[in-house]
């Protein structure tokens, strides 16, 4: 991009920096991605001349993303789009806002390998690295099917019209018989997560959605550090959390007393890593008082982190868009998988397939003829990221918005940014950059473990903290 060239705005994603004005020193791709970002959010974006950024195949490389992805019998596969740079240039847009991540969290694109460093995962093609998402054959096309939950694969039987399945060979045969749209819609329907994997990604898909229901107050919430409920589990909205957390905000993490998050069943490191820092508190959902005491806590935050289907906590009571008309200066950022809207607002997706579903595999496939998972559960860690930029923005701004994120969207967004036109350039691009990477020596990069910065406290340890803050 010409030095001094201004980056238009995109309104989808709201205007939370509207009047403000941003000057980017660099020269590539990542720097145009955060000039984009910044841009969508409303502000006035200049890009100058600078240092070059480190290039997206080497991003990709250096990263490990490449050692997980592929075939486990050939070399790992570069992948010819930017996700890499993408995930670096969330935290480039959040350095332009004067904030500063300590050193440990200021490489974006090491964050997406992080559990896969830290279970030792490895590349499996058409399973995900974790191993419970696959990319089937249907009768027409490619379908990414993910039964990470043991009711997932109860439904699966009448998924396939009541035939009885045991293993993932027989859904395989079984889903033979039906169409990408057929086994899809259906899917849907009986809330299993699954996604078609043959669309490429399309151009102009918004990261964000930003609606103002609430009053803002300037500065939001004066006086003390942003207070930070977090309602989520699993990755995405705790990796946002814990962003917010190095940034100085003070994070709550809300759990059920019956359903802890779920990954405090998996590897400790991995959920030390994301929660660590926080107060944990748990409350009964199920009880009016326990739905009280939630309502009570949010009452008090800046910020409320969501990453559940909508529905899930307005039967609880708590309408997100009531609770900011009636909090002046809240700010509430809602992670999903496919959006709020209906019908999308009811479809499930977990971190692999919303990948596929974000064209990264349609992508691989039409570059290299190999059908594979790129990543491991990629769609939640550059959800993450991207939901703390704007959870920060939306706080600055005063609050009073609602922030919506898609994850498949998110994916979306970063597979056609400065995308190729026709399968030549895309093939042509993935020779020039594996070359690059080979020229430079990357091309056996691993996942390198992060560094954990402490031990994340237990289920509903600070219950009595909770006591005493909903008493003042």
């Amino acid at each position: 991009m010409d030095a001094g060239r201004a980056v238009p705005s995109n309104s989808t994603a709201g205007m939370l920096l509207s009047g403000r004005g941003f000057i980017l020193a660099g020269e590539g791709c990542e720097t145009r991605y955060a000039a984009h970002l910044l841009a969508a959010l409303g502000a006035d974006v200049r890009i100058e001349s600078g240092p070059a950024d480190l290039h997206p195949a080497l991003a990709w490389v250096c990263s490990g993303l490449m050692w997980i992805t592929g075939n486990p019998s050939r070399p790992g596969r570069m992948l010819p789009a930017p996700v890499g740079a993408c995930a670096n240039a969330v935290l480039r847009a959040l350095a332009a806002l004067g904030v500063k991540l300590p050193p440990a969290w200021q490489q974006a694109d090491v964050m997406l390998v992080h559990r896969a460093a830290l279970l030792g995962l490895r590349r499996q093609g058409r399973h995900s690295p974790g191993g419970s998402c696959r990319l089937l054959q249907a009768a027409d096309g490619m379908l990414a099917v993910n039964l990470a939950r043991a009711e997932d694969w109860e439904l699966v039987p009448a998924w396939m019209e009541g035939r009885e399945i045991a293993d993932w060979a027989q859904l395989a045969t079984a889903l033979g018989a039906h169409t990408v749209e057929a086994a899809l819609g259906r899917a849907r329907l009986l809330g299993l997560p699954a996604a078609d994997a043959n669309a490429l990604p399309r151009d102009g898909v918004p990261w964000c959605r930003v609606q103002n229901f609430g009053e803002r107050v300037e500065p939001a919430r004066s006086g003390r550090v942003p207070r930070v409920v977090d309602l989520s589990s699993l990755w995405a909205g705790p990796l946002c959390a814990q962003i917010l957390h190095q940034l100085g905000a003070s994070v709550i993490k809300v759990e059920s007393t019956l359903r802890p998050d779920g990954a405090r069943a998996g590897n400790p490191d991995f959920f030390d890593l994301l929660n660590s820092g926080k107060t944990c508190v748990a409350i009964d959902f199920t009880s009016a008082q326990g739905v009280a005491r939630l309502r009570r806590l949010i009452e008090t935050a800046d910020i409320v982190i969501e990453a559940s289907r909508p529905r899930a906590l307005r039967q609880l009571g708590i309408d997100a868009e009531r609770m900011l008309a009636e909090n002046p200066g809240l700010s509430w950022v809602s992670i999903t998988g496919h959006g709020r809207e209906e019908p999308e607002a009811n479809w499930v997706a977990f971190g692999d397939d919303a990948g596929v579903g974000g064209g990264l595999s349609a992508v691989l496939a039409q570059a290299t003829g190999e059908w594979a998972f790129c990543g491991d559960a990629i769609a939640d860690p550059l959800t993450g990221l991207h939901a703390a930029l704007a959870a920060w923005c939306a706080h600055a701004a005063g609050g009073g918005s609602l922030v919506s994120l898609a994850m498949r969207d998110v994916v979306e967004c970063c597979a056609a940014w400065e995308q190729w036109r026709g399968v030549d350039a895309l093939q042509a691009r993935m020779r020039r950059w594996h070359a690059l990477a080979s020229a430079c020596g990357l091309l056996g990069c691993r996942p390198q473990r992060p560094i954990v910065g402490g031990v994340a406290r237990t289920h509903g340890a600070d219950n009595a903290a909770l006591d005493e803050l909903l008493a003042c």
